[in-house]
């Protein structure tokens, strides 16, 4: 059984997919094109929404808009994903709890035209709109937050045409206040509490970094993450098992750590230190707590090793234990993982991994292991054979290496 390596596209090739989409539907050609990159997590899990560190960097696989703005309020939207066009009225959006919610994907796109008037932006204008992607959906690598992040580049540039608008994406501040409007879309529109790494990662990376997150004041600093030059290469393994964040199971995390914050007079757990006495919790929060306390730790520790000088080899051990560590955090006291995360991160790790873990909310989704270049294609040979005799479905590949963000 050979394996299933998924490549991302070049702009080109982006560019002319969703161009001919657009024509497709349309029949015309679309005023632009943007496109955003999905992510994969380095470190730090689970603890944007605690007030902790995340060390994500954008991916190669991007998703693409091809746009055009029209002369109403009404946005058109077609995917390559799927057949026929879908259509909102942008004055009918509203709340994902309210008595008509925006049904499907498109309220990941007309959401952010809704959070960005919630900003006192003023009335976004209607779109017809292309959308086509390389990255895989259901995958844990935030199909959701590229096509987020895509189309709001697209509003702010062809807003940033009429004189009443200074462009977002060409200032650090305005790349933030985007990530805040996609945000906004994401919980409040489709209705899954994610707590912003995703859309950071996609809005504000830089190629060739990661970048250091920390959730309390969304601010980041770019770190180099060259593992190219020293021999190394990130694998994703995408093991197709069911991902799904809106289904309860994220949303329950989530309440658990506010619950334990709140009990322990403070307002994010990632606040809190090794040492702290979790006495004061139950079992299940304890063991959340614990997750949030020692991965925050472990996400300092790994940019401190990266900071710290070349990826020796005492070094790279130290930076593969802590993605290990991690793994197995999420596993035991996070019980995010599925048996297919599980079995991809043992597989990797025994057949010489420096490291691997799970990245994204977990049930399903993706692992990533940090691996030996020449060691890459036995280490998918053997996790392709070790999911045959699972009998899971056959898993998918990625090559990721640190892209450029939303454009």
């Amino acid at each position: 059984m050979s394996n299933i390596v998924m490549e991302s596209w070049t702009l080109e090739e982006g560019t002319r997919k969703a161009t001919e989409l657009f024509e497709s539907a349309y029949g015309y050609s679309p005023e632009a094109l943007h496109s955003a990159p999905g992510r994969v997590n380095v470190i730090g899990e689970h603890t944007d929404y605690n007030g902790g560190f995340a060390l994500p960097m954008a991916l190669p696989h991007r998703t693409y808009a091809a746009v055009s703005q029209r002369d109403d309020r009404i946005v058109r939207l077609v995917s390559a994903q799927e057949e026929g066009v879908r259509e909102v009225n942008l004055d009918e959006v509203d709340t994902h709890d309210s008595k008509n919610p925006v049904e499907g994907w498109p309220a990941y796109v007309v959401g952010v035209a809704w959070a960005l008037e919630q900003q006192g932006r003023g009335k976004m204008p209607g779109l017809d709109l292309a959308i086509d992607s390389c990255v895989p959906f259901g995958a844990g690598l935030s199909s959701s937050a590229a096509l987020e992040c895509a189309v709001a580049v697209a509003w702010d540039a062809l807003m940033a045409q009429t004189d009443n608008w200074i462009s977002m994406m060409t200032t650090t501040k305005g790349r933030k206040e985007l990530v805040d409007a996609c945000i906004s879309a994401e919980n409040e529109i489709a209705g899954a509490p994610t707590g912003g790494m995703d859309q950071a990662a996609s809005m504000r990376c830089r190629a060739g970094a990661v970048i250091l997150l920390d959730s309390k004041d969304a601010s980041i600093r770019h770190i180099p993450f060259d593992l190219e030059s020293v021999g190394l290469e990130m694998l994703v393994i995408d093991t197709r098992a069911p991902h799904r964040l809106a289904d309860g199971q994220y949303a329950n995390r989530r309440g658990t750590c506010e619950v334990a914050a709140k009990k322990l007079g403070v307002e994010y757990l990632a606040s809190l230190t090794r040492d702290t006495d979790l006495s004061a919790l139950n079992e299940e929060e304890q063991k959340r707590a614990r997750h949030v306390i020692t991965e925050t730790a472990r996400t300092l520790d790994f940019v401190e090793l990266l900071e710290d000088g070349a990826l020796t080899d005492e070094r790279l051990g130290l930076i593969g234990s802590l993605m290990t560590a991690s793994h197995e955090s999420l596993r035991a006291d996070y019980e995010v993982t599925v048996p297919e995360l599980d079995i991809a991160v043992e597989t990797a790790l025994e057949y010489g991994a420096v490291g691997a873990r799970m990245t994204g909310g977990g049930f399903g989704g993706s692992a990533i292991a940090l691996v030996r270049k020449h060691q890459a294609s036995a280490i998918m040979d053997e996790i392709t054979k070790r999911f045959a005799k699972e009998d899971f479905n056959q898993p998918h590949f990625l090559h990721a290496r640190p892209s450029a963000p939303a454009n």
